[in-house]
């Protein structure tokens, strides 16, 4: 990920936001492309409403998600632009990590 604008999640808040199993199964539901609505997220799950909207507020604040006002619901939305970028910067990290790694085994051998 690049270095974040004022106001742009950065990776911390991308992956604090990931880091959540409640947070992972609302993308999940959303991946395929489709809009929902807060009712529909909540369906079919032992979540209120209140915290599906908590989870899906902390997913928009971190770019994961869009809303967007549909008469008097919101519709959220996938945004898969941020979990590309945070693939990406996992694997400049490990990039990283593998070059530290091979240094350290040179040294090591020599």
């Amino acid at each position: 990920m690049s270095k974040p604008e004022l106001g742009d999640p950065g990776p911390a808040e991308v992956f604090a936001a990931l880091g959540d199993p409640t947070r992972l199964s609302l993308l999940t539901k959303l991946s395929d492309g489709q809009t929902r609505s807060i009712a529909t997220l909540s369906a079919d799950t032992k979540l209120t409403r209140q915290a599906v909207t908590k989870h899906l507020h902390v997913l928009e604040r971190a770019g994961l998600v869009a809303s967007v006002r549909v008469g008097r619901e919101s519709q959220f939305g996938y945004r898969p632009e941020l979990v590309a970028e945070a693939r990406s910067y996992l694997d400049r990290v490990s990039a990283q990590w593998d070059e530290a790694l091979a240094r350290l085994k040179a040294l090591v051998e020599r």
